[in-house]
């Protein structure tokens, strides 16, 4: 199995130690230095492997090994990390703050110097804690909702903005063929994550290390959820799962749910016919639209040999060299770069959805906090699933959801 970058975005994915498929060595023009170890997890998209030897390759001040790890790659990283024998530099989806805290990684913060305003915040926040950046942001990858123009109009629906508007228009747009919208074949549980408590105002963590979905209101946005699952509005057993963008395509649905890589399959065949939204804003006042973004970022072993090249290799390549990151983003699949100079200029982002879906990235994207941890998130990805699929009361819930996140935020900050 392959495993694209679009795994990172869906809530609860995870991506564990298997030798690697294989690895280049690709000494730079200096024909001297070091010899460093970098991993990458298994991309999905054609031409990425050949294209990150090729920068390996390049590299002037050390020889890079790259290797291309299949299986679950985040506890493969996780467990390297422990031994002398794990990599040099590697892509994380992360780091963790046990890694952080533990001392696994290396602080990069030095790297960023004069351009760390450049960089996308929503997705270079979770790679930083306390002022210090852990992780440098490969590219942004995010999610927003496609509709069909024209069916839409035919049932005369508007685009919805608000998350009332969309239970409306789902049940609006269902009749005997078409489902009014597709959230995955769970109904949304394992995509939608924290997306819909960011809509309706409440961040899973607060910036000073609080829950903060502690209320009331939070619980009725969940509940809404459930409305469109009760409806019957929501597709469900589609044969490709929500990344794929077969049931839109096929007339399966009149609104789904998928990422920024979809887009181009899209546009190639409905044309025009199509549109981009964030997820509706929920709440009144306090509510605002919502974008979940992610990024595999480069990061640096504390226990290399080679850490001062390690850090020279990851600015050179995620900082310095600009036409890389361009290629990396774009050639190989569909995704924005890390640096928002670099998605303002890249002529397929400039027109049209896809600069729709910056602008809503820059302007509305979050990320998973470093404090939303791995426990926490599955005590409230389990409680999603209770509260659409069997109409679990949300109040009661989130409120067992809160006191696990409690717990975790206060273990990990000890």
């Amino acid at each position: 199995m392959t495993i694209s970058r679009r795994t990172l975005l869906a809530a609860g994915a995870g991506t564990g130690l298997l030798t690697a498929c294989g690895s280049n060595t690709g000494r730079g023009a200096g024909g001297s230095g070091p010899r460093l170890s970098q991993w990458y997890h298994q991309y999905g998209e054609p031409g990425t492997e050949r294209a990150v030897r090729r920068y390996a390759a390049a590299f002037p001040e050390a020889e890079v090994s790259v290797q291309w790890r299949p299986g679950n790659y985040d506890q493969q990283t996780a467990a390297a990390l422990l031994t002398d024998s794990g990599p040099d530099v590697f892509e994380v989806n992360g780091p963790t703050l046990d890694q952080i805290r533990g001392g696994q990684v290396l602080d990069l913060t030095d790297l960023l110097a004069g351009v760390r305003d450049d960089f996308n915040p929503a997705v270079l926040a979770p790679k930083t804690h306390e002022g210090r950046v852990y992780g440098i942001p490969q590219v942004v990858d995010t999610q927003v909702l496609y509709y069909r123009k024209s069916l839409l109009r035919d049932a005369g629906v508007e685009p919805p903005t608000t998350l009332d508007a969309l239970v409306d228009a789902a049940r609006a747009l269902t009749d005997d063929t078409t489902k009014g919208l597709f959230l995955g074949n769970d109904g949304g549980v394992g995509v939608l994550g924290g997306t819909p408590l960011h809509a309706a105002g409440f961040p899973l963590v607060t910036d000073d290390g609080r829950v903060g979905f502690d209320d009331p209101a939070a619980a009725r946005t969940l509940g809404k959820l459930r409305r469109l699952y009760a409806d019957k509005s929501l597709l469900l057993g589609a044969p490709a799962d929500w990344s794929d963008p077969s049931a839109l395509l096929q007339g399966l649905t009149a609104m789904q749910w998928s990422g920024l890589w979809a887009l181009p399959r899209i546009k190639s065949e409905l044309g025009d016919d199509f549109g981009v939204l964030p997820f509706p804003a929920d709440g009144g006042a306090q509510g605002r639209p919502a974008v979940p973004v992610g990024a595999y970022g480069a990061a640096v072993s504390a226990r290399g040999r080679h850490r001062q090249a390690a850090k020279e290799y990851v600015k050179w390549l995620w900082v310095e060299r600009t036409d890389y990151q361009k290629d990396f983003a774009l050639s190989y699949g569909f995704h924005i770069p890390a640096r928002r100079s670099l998605a303002t200029e890249a002529a397929p982002l400039r027109e049209g959805p896809a600069a729709d879906v910056v602008r809503f990235a820059t302007d509305h994207g979050y990320a998973q906090p470093l404090l939303w941890t791995p426990a926490g998130q599955t005590a409230y990805q389990d409680a999603l699933s209770r509260i659409i699929k069997d109409g679990a009361d949300p109040e009661r819930e989130l409120r067992a959801v809160v006191g696990k996140v409690v717990q975790e935020i206060a273990r990990v900050r000890r």
